[in-house]
């Protein structure tokens, strides 16, 4: 497999090793994430070569917008209040991720229906937009919903994809129904080996603003 953090600091909008950047997650919850994402496929993403993602730094990536240190508080706030106004209006749902697939760079569990997290990608976006205009790229470009549990590193041609996909297959494991019911503003940031992040605000679907 190859470096997932080589690539991000690479690319053409690089986020350095680091660098605290805003984004916006849905978070499943420590205890939720353990149980049933994180224990389950221990044997697979303990392999050499992957950084298991601990069940407290579980995520799905919404929007991941600029340096947290190019915006003023002012501008994180206006960020907020966007969301929230538009999240009112937008139901809860679930979300049902599947068995993880052995990717090229991670390892990470699909998740269905996409229109609805598309939805929440788009409305971050138009949110972000309205508060800082074209300052930020939109990452990611496209969006589909999707959560990781070991991310290649640097070492990551030590993880042989087909070895992978054969300790897959001899771990039981169902999908997974994942309620969505909360937006979570971020300052994150990666060491090369691991995301980690503040959190900023909450913001509920249908509901009020939590900070």
């Amino acid at each position: 497999m190859e470096d997932f953090f080589a690539k991000v600091e690479g690319r053409a909008h690089a986020w350095p090793s680091g660098r605290r950047d805003l984004h916006w997650l849905i978070i499943p919850g420590e205890d939720f994430a353990r149980r049933r994402l994180y224990e389950p496929y221990r044997p697979l993403t303990e392999q050499p070569g992957l950084h298991p993602v601990q069940p407290e730094w579980m995520h799905l990536t919404l929007l991941h917008m600029g340096p947290q240190n190019s915006a003023s508080t002012s501008e994180v706030d206006q960020l907020v209040a966007a969301v929230a106004e538009r999240a009112a209006d937008t139901a809860p749902y679930d979300l049902t991720l599947s068995r993880p697939d052995i990717g090229t760079v991670a390892i990470e569990s699909k998740g269905y229906p996409g229109a609805p997290h598309r939805a929440l990608w788009e409305m971050t976006w138009r949110a972000t937009r309205a508060v800082v205009g074209d300052r930020w790229p939109r990452l990611p470009a496209t969006s589909y919903p999707h959560l990781t549990q070991a991310y290649a590193g640097a070492e990551g041609r030590l993880a042989d994809r087909g070895a992978l996909k054969v300790v897959l297959s001899d771990l039981p494991g169902d999908p997974v129904v994942l309620p969505v019911t909360t937006l979570t503003l971020v300052a994150e940031w990666h060491d090369r080996r691991e995301i980690r992040w503040d959190v900023l605000a909450e913001v509920p679907l249908g509901g009020s603003l939590r900070r």
